[in-house]
């Protein structure tokens, strides 16, 4: 770990004048304070001081005590858009005890218990995120500098990356500037959409790593005169954003990865301990859902039957079943490699620090419970069809947000690992979702204003 003095010769070798002492609100969103890079021992120490009810979730009134942002020395990183400027991750604390209701600190609170248990949570992350432009209107429309990026099915096109190879040189450049192992990027399923790859690691550093992240899109983006979003689903006709993560659980002493078995005898090279982990989070998929796809809008990437329709390129490449198997894209959990698991159906809208606990919780308590997940579904899950799907059992995902906050209710597990955000949680998004039902869309009043 870092000590302060370490930090203060990282800035002066850097040339640091100033820094962004960054939190999140309850939908993950970043927050920051600017602070002189003179002041470091301040914001190490007592932190940086704001009213906490300026920002949403943080459970607080405007009666209450100063929220204080105490940096964590090892998350500096410079800031790679510009000159002069770092970051640090912080954690939320209040009258000098540790604030409750911070995100970054629950996830703390989670990853303790699991490392007390023996065990560690490693997590990599698919940033998919879409660059587009609002037009006079507010609609949206693809960042398509050189009118290319038209194709029905664009991934991974030639004219459809180099149209943005600027952009993303740019934040590959700055990702490794600040030391991430950046080794892949591509445009994704959608036009406008794209994807940065890095190496993964503990879930709180992915999780921190992927808050930057979405720091660096909205200034990189901006360059160009695009807008970075990581809407889960900024297009009815084209493919949503994932947040897929990519995990598995490893020993805290030795390291060794817990899902690893070659000799396994279903063939995915995972461990009796995976199976299980695998079966607590089916058992607690419904509740997750409701944290891992957390806005209105991530719950039209997640719709049943819509595998092989409803998009330009005909898939939605997000599985709605509670499923997993092999190498294959059309189930939740992909086993992407022996003792490696995907989960696909995370949206780019969840708070990471609230999703890695909730979904670390409900893995161990099927660890704990030694629950099984069943037989692996192997094939397309596209070609099945409903009724053949529910032949075999397997469950649907919820299909609107109201229905993820009614599962969560009945779910002690993912609760506990929410904590006291819990309710803060649920009041937010039960009136979220309220607030877009009091709304009449343009889609009404084309299909009922002459109907009657």
């Amino acid at each position: 770990m870092d000590t302060l003095e370490q930090a203060r010769q990282r800035i002066r070798d850097d040339g640091v004048q100033y820094l962004l002492v960054q939190f999140v609100d309850i939908h993950g969103a970043p927050k920051v304070k600017m602070v002189p890079a003179s002041h470091l021992d301040d914001v190490a120490g007592e932190g940086a001081g704001f009213g906490g009810a300026a920002v949403q979730g943080l459970g607080q009134g405007p009666h209450s005590h100063d929220m204080m942002a105490r940096v964590d020395l090892d998350s500096y990183s410079v800031a790679p858009w510009t000159e002069g400027l770092a970051r640090f991750a912080s954690d939320l604390y209040v009258d000098d005890a540790p604030h409750v209701y911070c995100p970054r600190l629950n996830l703390k609170r989670v990853l303790s218990s699991a490392r007390h248990e023996g065990y560690v949570f490693n997590v990599g992350i698919e940033p998919e995120h879409f660059l587009v432009t609002k037009n006079a209107d507010g609609s949206l429309s693809v960042w398509d500098p050189n009118d290319v990026d038209t194709l029905e099915k664009p991934c991974y096109d030639f004219k459809g990356i180099a149209n943005v190879m600027d952009y993303l040189r740019d934040l590959m450049d700055g990702m490794a500037r600040i030391g991430w192992d950046v080794y892949q990027s591509d445009h994704e399923d959608a036009n406008g959409q794209y994807e940065v790859n890095f190496v993964y690691s503990d879930a709180l550093t992915t999780a921190d790593r992927y808050t930057f992240f979405k720091m660096m899109t909205s200034q990189y983006a901006q360059r160009r005169g695009a807008v970075a979003t990581h809407m889960a689903k900024p297009f009815a006709d084209r493919t949503g954003s994932g947040g897929h993560i990519h995990f598995h659980v490893a020993d805290a002493d030795s390291g060794d990865n817990l899902f690893l078995d070659e000799d396994d005898r279903k063939g995915l090279g995972l461990s009796e301990f995976a199976y299980h982990f695998i079966g607590g989070v089916f058992e607690h998929a419904p509740a997750l859902c409701a944290v891992n796809s957390p806005t209105v809008n991530c719950y039209k990437r997640l719709q049943v039957g819509a595998g092989l329709t409803g998009t330009r390129s005909g898939f939605t490449w997000t599985p709605a079943f509670v499923s997993y198997g092999d190498n294959n894209r059309t189930q939740m959990i992909r086993t992407a490699g022996p003792g490696h698991l995907e989960d696909r159906t995370v949206s780019a809208a969840c708070n990471p620090y609230l999703a890695m606990a909730a979904y670390l919780s409900a893995g161990l308590d099927g660890v704990r419970r030694k629950l099984d997940p069943g037989e692996p579904n192997l094939g397309n899950l596209y070609d099945l069809g409903l009724e053949e799907i529910r032949r075999r059992g397997i469950r649907q995902l919820p299909q609107t947000l109201a229905e993820a906050l009614v599962e969560l209710r009945n779910d002690e597990v993912v609760q506990g690992a929410l904590g006291p955000i819990y309710d803060e949680f649920v009041n937010l998004k039960e009136a979220e979702w309220r607030e877009y039902h009091s709304r009449v869309s343009q889609w009404e009043i084309d299909r009922y204003l002459t109907m009657f």
